[in-house]
């Protein structure tokens, strides 16, 4: 027999073949299937949705802050990389932090990522119930949103199975579209200029713009790139989670940013400069431009699969946080660590993301996305101290196989990557940073109850396998 600690009990173990099988998290994810599933999470064809308003702050150089975002994010992409190495568990930033820093901390941070976790679908399903709204304005919204939630919450009960044979075919559409209109964009150019006008430093300059608006689109431009961190959730349904999750969250930041700098580059040809009739449509406008109302209608069908396998990977990540969460004890276990017997998901988590997610209905998309940034800017700021704290804590031995790279990769880059993140974190909207420190202080409340005024670590489950 062996034995484990569940918070502050050890509980003896039987032997397997003793006992009925207990329901866990089943390892069937491959690399394919998380880069995937982390594409979905950032919906790459959001680029097209929000390259009206980042055009507009850079002046006309949405290129140059696409690409000003993606070398930061990429810097994030390589510290939770390397805490995936040291900790292939699921639970993200809570998980790294707690197990490098601190527990206390580590528990604020999870509980700070909840408000960007559980909030997030709501959001996704929020905008492609928009969309879809603007198109059948006979169909009230309630309902879009409604029937995202049934869909996304029913796929997901089943399985990432299932969920990632969805996401593939609504990629592949996702794709084709995004290939499309960056197709008309280039025919519209040359039909125009030539083709000597697709090599152009306009993108990257802009008109008129300056290094202060190329960075504020930049900021902008790296909401882009929540959800690569998320699939870190999911280390324990991954096959090999130590080689696979590294590889899988650069490449996840890195095709992301290259689809997010070519789509604004081509884009920003087809309409040089920040000035739009209505920023917050920019793109529509250009559909319609380069490929007449047909393509603006498939263009819309992009969109809301774009939301919908995002609102798939969002909702996943989000119950697997809380059921780690509950796993350990710091939420009530009865509810949020359990697994369905019948499906091995956590079921009870997932539709607690869907019953958030009927908010929707009584929100704008305005004020929701404010919901999300506090924590996902917290928990990336953290994740790259973590990795300086591991080096600097490391013996030789784990420096070369699980730190490798000397204090370039684990300290200066880590640096710069916490740095650029805590300048997201401290330029939110003023009614985001007052949200988020009011749901932290609720935190602290609650980890005061849970460590006895702050005497004893919060629980914790020591996983085994």
């Amino acid at each position: 027999m062996t034995t484990q600690t569940i918070g502050q009990t050890a509980v003896e173990a039987t032997p397997v073949a003793a006992t009925v099988s207990t329901p866990q998290l089943q390892r069937t994810m491959g690399l394919r299937s998380i880069v995937l599933l982390g594409l979905a999470y950032m919906c790459p064809i959001i680029v097209l949705g929000t390259f009206g308003v980042i055009s507009a702050t850079s002046h006309g150089a949405t290129a140059m802050s696409y690409t000003a975002a993606t070398i930061a994010m990429l810097f994030t992409a390589s510290s939770y990389g390397r805490m995936a190495v040291l900790h292939p568990e699921a639970g993200s930033a809570y998980t790294y932090v707690g197990k490098t820093i601190s527990r206390k901390l580590g528990f604020l941070v999870g509980w700070a990522v909840l408000l960007d976790y559980m909030f997030l679908p709501m959001v996704v399903w929020l905008i492609g119930a928009s969309y879809l709204a603007a198109k059948f304005p006979a169909v009230p919204i309630w309902a879009w949103v409604l029937g995202f939630i049934v869909l996304t919450t029913g796929i997901n009960i089943v399985g990432l199975s299932v969920a990632d044979k969805i996401n593939f075919a609504l990629m592949t559409f996702q794709a084709i579209v995004i290939i499309t209109f960056v197709g008309l964009s280039i025919r519209s150019v040359v039909t125009g200029d030539g083709a000597s006008a697709l090599v152009s430093t306009s993108p990257f300059l802009g008109d008129g713009s300056s290094l202060s608006a190329v960075v504020a689109g930049g900021a902008i431009a790296a909401y882009s790139f929540l959800g690569f961190d998320a699939v870190t959730t999911l280390s324990e349904e991954t096959r090999n989670p130590k080689k696979t999750m590294p590889r899988a969250i650069l490449l996840i930041a890195a095709v992301g940013g290259l689809i997010f700098i070519a789509v604004s580059y081509f884009t920003q040809l087809v309409h040089p400069g920040g000035v739009f009739i209505d920023e917050s449509s920019a793109a529509y406008e250009i559909a319609a431009q380069i490929g007449g109302n047909l393509f603006t209608s498939v263009f819309i069908a992009g969109l809301c699969f774009g939301q919908f396998t995002s609102g798939i990977a969002t909702q996943a990540s989000a119950s697997r946080l809380l059921y780690v969460m509950g796993r350990d004890g710091v939420l009530p276990k009865k509810f949020f660590g359990r697994l369905s017997a019948k499906f091995d998901t956590p079921v009870l988590s997932i539709l607690l993301v869907a019953a958030i997610g009927l908010i929707a209905m009584f929100l704008d998309v305005a004020t929701s996305t404010s919901f999300v940034n506090f924590g996902a800017f917290t928990s990336f700021t953290l994740v790259n101290v973590c990795v300086i704290v591991a080096y600097l804590k490391a013996d030789d031995k784990q420096r070369k196989e699980d730190l490798p790279g000397g204090a370039l990769r684990n300290i200066l880059l880590p640096i710069l990557g916490a740095l650029f993140c805590l300048y997201l974190l401290v330029h939110l909207d003023i009614h985001a940073l007052i949200l988020g420190l009011s749901w932290l202080a609720i935190g602290v409340v609650i980890l005061a109850v849970l460590t006895g005024g702050f005497k004893h670590n919060p629980p914790e489950y020591n996983h085994v396998g």
